[in-house]
């Protein structure tokens, strides 16, 4: 590594409830066994971080740590063992793991003291990642639509195919149209589900919503959301309800507007402390509710798979990219996903690849 450089800007959650710091951390002299120094091109911001930021688990006994874990990036060293990557790979890292080795997280110094980082962060300019969190591509493949494949598309998809196990003709509504839940209906519509129902508060994201495949779109805001529901379907109860928000209500009215033998995914994780209640009888005779671990996603497999379908025209992306900022603005860009303003994904810019 002595031919990169020894620090790099990344941003620092610090404080639960403040903002990042955007300051220099510096880089190990050297790669450990298994991993992988990648040059961070694009990051994607995605829901979790918000929750990490905001606490929504509970304390967080790893302050001060880095954060991130959807990117494109090159390659520019590999440590012992590697063999899934070389220097000068495209790559898109992912929080799920693919194949290839399990290496030991990182050690970065931050102000003379470790700050903490896992198998993949992304917000920062360089990043040392675990080689399982890697997925070599094309270097024809724009690294700002790869950054998407790390969480949005994979978990969309993967909770269409592999939780909700969806089918054609059958419906489904998806609650919360951010990042992952406009994926979750493009899965649908790929699958020829109907009606693909789309509900948020923002007018903004259930436009893109269309885009992307919802048949139906309602904002909750403006409307009784259980009798609009009921009015669009028939018998008033879906096959298939996919909540990304995390609120204890919209579970609960997920649950009861599922047919007997329903599906209910849970991607949003609501706030510790905030349980749901629900009445348990209908799941001894078919209903379903669960929660989905990044679309239970294979990325060794399935990354390749969605590079595919994209090449073919099968997948859009492009317009789910609606905000482009510096990592300097990376806490700018936070706002804006909380209040709403932001219609898709937001991408971090970091460098050129």
């Amino acid at each position: 590594m002595t031919s990169y450089p020894k620090t790099m800007k990344a941003a620092i959650l610090v404080e639960q409830k403040q903002p990042l710091i955007i300051d220099d951390v510096m880089l190990p002299e050297a790669l450990s066994y298994g991993q992988v120094l990648v040059k961070i091109a694009y990051s994607g911001i995605c829901g979790s971080q918000l929750g990490e930021i905001d606490g929504v688990k509970g304390p967080d006994a790893y302050l001060p740590h880095l954060l991130g874990h959807e990117a494109s990036g090159q390659v520019l060293d590999v440590g012992a063992g590697v063999r899934k990557v070389k220097q000068g790979d495209h790559v898109i890292l992912h929080w799920m793991i693919g194949s290839g080795i399990e290496a030991d997280p990182p050690i970065y110094q931050w102000r003379g003291s470790r700050v903490n980082a896992g198998w993949i962060t992304t917000f920062n300019e360089y990043a040392i990642i675990s080689e399982n969190r890697l997925t070599p591509i094309s270097h024809t493949l724009d690294g700002k639509i790869a950054s998407l494949f790390g969480c949005a598309v994979t978990t969309g998809i993967g909770v269409v195919v592999n939780n909700a196990n969806l089918k054609p003709g059958e419906a489904i509504i998806v609650l919360g149209a951010g990042g992952v839940g406009l994926n979750v209906i493009q899965g649908a519509a790929l699958i020829s589900a109907y009606p693909i129902i789309g509900v948020d508060l923002h007018d903004n994201r259930l436009a893109l919503a269309k885009e992307m495949g919802a048949t139906h779109v309602i904002n909750a805001h403006s409307c009784d959301l259980r009798e609009e529901i009921r009015r669009i379907l028939r018998p008033g109860v879906a096959d298939v309800i996919v909540d990304n928000t995390g609120i204890p209500a919209m579970i609960e009215l997920a649950y009861e507007l599922t047919t007997p033998k329903g599906r209910v995914v849970l991607v949003g994780v609501p706030r510790k402390g905030n349980n749901i209640s629900i009445y348990s009888l209908p799941l001894h005779f078919g209903k379903r509710i669960s929660g989905s671990h990044g679309g239970e996603t294979n990325p060794s497999e399935d990354i390749p798979r969605y590079i595919r379908m994209l090449e073919a025209g099968k997948l859009t992306l492009i317009p789910l990219i609606t905000n482009e900022f510096p990592l300097e603005q990376i806490n700018e860009a936070i706002e804006m996903m909380r209040s709403g303003e932001m219609a898709g994904r937001c991408i971090i810019k970091m460098n050129d690849v």
